[in-house]
Parts: C-alpha cells; structure tokens; sequence
C-alpha cells in the first residue's frame, strides 16, 4: 500500500467531524450527556491544530500523539477510548505498514478498546462498528466495502439495548436511537478509508 498521508488523513477526519458535530450531539442528548459531538469536535480541532509536529512524525509516533491529544481533550468516556484506540495503533504499526500489519494493528486497538470500557460486541457502542471492521479488514475487503459494513453496523446500533455506557441507564429507553460512539467511529472510518483508498 502507498505511504500514508498522516497530514491529509487528520485534516479529513477534524472536517469531518466538524461538519457532523451537530448530528452527533443530537443522537447523544437523546441517550447520553448531549455533549458527544461538541467534545469529539474539541477533540480532533486540537489534533488539527498540531497538524505540523504530527505530520513530521513517523506513523506510530504520529498515533500515539493523536491518542494522547484526544486523551487529554475529549470529555467524558470518549477521550479514554478514542485515546486507547490511536495509542494502541501506535504501539502495534510499524512504519511502514502493508495491508496485514494494518489489519493487525487495528483488531489489537479495538480489543483494546474493548478491555479499557469493559465492553463488548452487542452492547450498543462504538465496539459494535469496530469489531465488523477489524474483521472486515482482517478478510481483505475494499475500502468501500469497510466504509458500508462500518455504516450498516453502525445503522445496527438503533435497535439494540443498551448494555454499557451512559445510555445504559435509560434501559429500554435506549432502544431506537443510533448510538453515538457508533456513528462517530463509522464516520471516521469512513473519512479514512476514502483517504487511503484514494491514495492506493
């Protein structure tokens, strides 16, 4: 696979999360603490704004510094989690990573993920978007195909009952809403595989 554009991908990802931040919000003050697109924003503006010193890093370096940026930016449970996700990245990425090692690298964050929130598949949050992915990647699949398996499993999300999080404590209430953390986590995914599927 080409070189990876560490600039181009956190300029895509900080736009587009700007440009969903009313949404998020909005699917958050319906289950959680309505604060979800206001602090992802926050979150990946103040990334944004270290654009220069984390493009002149090496990948694993570039994560890891974008992990610790979210960590100490993003509120709530969102901060730890996306942070967990990007330091992880950092940790398992060699420098150059080819397709396989990519795969590798993101199943080992979401399983990190995972053990940080305590938490699984089925239980209405961003693990239920990451995990298809991690397999979808494992399989090979294009990045168009991730971008529909991160969207759909994220569209899954509506129906289920909250099991953890803040939304957890509406109990049946939870049901009907697209979880937030699910649909933050398929728009970045979807943002990133348009940038590296553009690029080879």
């Amino acid at each position: 696979m080409a070189a990876i554009d560490i600039g181009r991908l956190v300029s895509a990802v900080a736009e587009t999360i700007a440009s969903h931040a009313d949404e998020l919000t909005a699917l958050d003050q319906a289950i959680g603490d309505g604060d979800h697109g206001l602090n992802m924003k926050r979150g990946f503006d103040a990334v944004h704004g270290e654009l220069a010193a984390i493009s002149a890093k090496p990948l694993p370096d570039a994560m890891k510094a974008i992990g610790t940026r979210l960590v100490m930016t993003v509120g709530g449970a969102s901060g730890p989690l996306f942070g967990t996700f990007f330091l992880t990245l950092g940790k398992e990425l060699p420098p150059e990573p080819d397709r396989a090692a990519l795969a590798a690298a993101f199943a080992r964050a979401v399983d990190a993920v995972a053990a940080r929130g305590k938490s699984q598949a089925g239980q209405k949050t961003m693990l239920d978007v990451l995990f298809p992915v991690a397999a979808a990647l494992s399989a090979g699949k294009s990045a168009d195909e991730i971008v529909g398996v991160a969207d759909e499993a994220a569209a899954a999300t509506k129906p289920m009952k909250a099991i953890r999080g803040r939304a957890s404590f509406l109990g049946d209430r939870s049901v009907g809403h697209v979880d937030p953390g699910a649909r933050s986590s398929a728009l970045i995914i979807r943002t990133v595989a348009n940038v590296l599927g553009a690029t080879g």
